[in-house]
Formats: C-alpha cells, sequence, structure tokens
C-alpha cells in the first residue's frame, strides 16, 4: 500500500488561530512579559532611527521597547484587537509608532524595506513555519537583524502546551511552535543567515497557582479556547494538570508564585 500524506490546510488552520488568539484578552497577560521585549531589543544593539518591524506583535512588548529607543517602529498582527491594545499604549507614552493589521505569512511590504524585523512569543505560532521565517527574511535588507524570543520545548510554556495538547489535539501536521525555541530548528528556518542564540529565562509572578490558572484560563487565548472546547471532566483534568505544573516549578514557596520559564533569545543576521 501507498500511503499518500496530505497537506495540512494551512488557511483554515489560521483561521482558527485567529480565532484563538483574538479570544480573551491576551493584552492581560502579554504586558507582564514586557521584559522580553526591553532584552531583546539591547540583544540586537537597536541603533535609534532604524527602521524595525515587529511582526505578530501582539500588544506590542518589542514595538513599545523598540519605539522607546527612538527608532522608526512599524508594529503588525493578524488581530486588530491586539494592535488597538497596542496603540492605547503608544498612545500613553507619546511615542510615534505605525501600527497596521497583516498576516506574518504574507508581509505586506517590499523586500528589504527594514533594518530590523522582532517577533517576541508571536512568530513561532504560525503554522506554515517555513513560509514566517521567509517572510522575516524577505523584508529585511541584508545586513539587517531578525530578533526572536521564543519558548522552549522544555521550558514551563513548553510542558503547559504539551498538557494542553495531551487534552485537546493540535491540528494534524503542524510543527510544534516550540521548534522555534530550539537553536537548530532556527538554522533549518533560516539556513544562509548567521544564527546567534541565548537561553533566558523569564519569571511568571503570580499570587499563587489559582490565580495563575485564573488568568491563563480567562485571557490567554490558547488556553482559554482548551477549556471551552471541554465537557466539565475533560475541564477538571485539565485544571488539576496544570496546577499540578505549576506547584512543581513554583519556587516563590506557599505565599507567592514565581515560575522561571526558560526561553531562546535569538539574533539572526541576514546575509
Amino acid at each position: 500500500m501507498t500511503t499518500v500524506l496530505t497537506a495540512p490546510d494551512y488557511s483554515a488552520i489560521k483561521q482558527r488561530q485567529q480565532a484563538t488568539w483574538a479570544s480573551g484578552d491576551y493584552a492581560i497577560v502579554g504586558t507582564t512579559l514586557q521584559l522580553v521585549g526591553e532584552r531583546l531589543c539591547d540583544a540586537i544593539d537597536l541603533r535609534a532611527g532604524e527602521r524595525v518591524l515587529d511582526v505578530a506583535a501582539g500588544n506590542g512588548n518589542a514595538t513599545l521597547a523598540a519605539a522607546r529607543q527612538f527608532a522608526q517602529v512599524t508594529s503588525t498582527d493578524y488581530v486588530g484587537a491586539l494592535l488597538e491594545r497596542g496603540k492605547e499604549r503608544a498612545a500613553a507614552e507619546r511615542l510615534s509608532v505605525a501600527f497596521q493589521q497583516a498576516d506574518a505569512e504574507a508581509l505586506p511590504f517590499a523586500d528589504g524595506s527594514f533594518d530590523v524585523a522582532l517577533s517576541t512569543f508571536g512568530v513561532m505560532f504560525t503554522p506554515n513555519q517555513e513560509q514566517a521565517a521567509a517572510e522575516m527574511s524577505r523584508v529585511v535588507r541584508s545586513g539587517g537583524r531578525i530578533g526572536l524570543a521564543n519558548w522552549t520545548p522544555e521550558g514551563f510554556i513548553g510542558q503547559l502546551f504539551k498538557i494542553i495538547g495531551k487534552h485537546v489535539a493540535p491540528p494534524p501536521g503542524v510543527k510544534s511552535p516550540a521548534l522555534w525555541g530550539t537553536e537548530a530548528r532556527l538554522r533549518e528556518l533560516f539556513p544562509k543567515h548567521q544564527v546567534n542564540a541565548t537561553k533566558r529565562i523569564f519569571n511568571f509572578r503570580y499570587r499563587s497557582p489559582e490565580h495563575f490558572l485564573e488568568i491563563f484560563r480567562t485571557y490567554y487565548g490558547p488556553t482559554h479556547r482548551a477549556f471551552a472546547a471541554l465537557e466539565k471532566p475533560g475541564q477538571q483534568a485539565l485544571q488539576s494538570d496544570i496546577l499540578d505544573l505549576l506547584e512543581r516549578m513554583n519556587r516563590g514557596g506557599n505565599d507567592s508564585l514565581i515560575v522561571p520559564s526558560d526561553y531562546l533569545e535569538a539574533v539572526i543576521v541576514r546575509t
């Protein structure tokens, strides 16, 4: 017998993903990750006046970090509501930023339009990883830089994704987003460029495991949709597994929650 492999329907998968990230309110979680955007702009040695594209920007952590350094920033995401949150934040700080709704796999910009492209925990969720990487490379000039922050497979968020995937199966044929958090995968995605990767840690700080679960279940799209897809017994099982993970990784003691989560900070120089 001959097995015929059917390519994933990326368009349909993307529509479902867009609905997932539009659910809840990612900005509630996103603002807690601002430190990562600041670190990334420092890692790529950002210069004032450089043209910067933030891809899958969410509510604009890397966008704001770059704009604070006087870069010319264009912030993009395929969820319009998240861009509106980014606009509110930029306006509050009187920062000049251009916002544009855009698909990371089909960026509406000419070749070499930017000196720098950034993405913090954003582009890693695209279903067609090769296409997204190719688009980021295309819009950056030769000698420019691509800065990425991606959760690792073995870190806390990588383990959280595995738990969610155990209870709600991911789309067949789509590679794990956490692969972007490995240097080997980045070298596959950006084969002709110089890749420099450093393991970093972000600490999630919440009042308790239950507080973390409440926030992520209510506001974080993947967790919000996973609970919504399950009947009550399945919800209880997912909740139990997440709380077990939190309690196992908590270094904050009995009175708070501090969970370290590994991520890969990468600076890719376009040849």
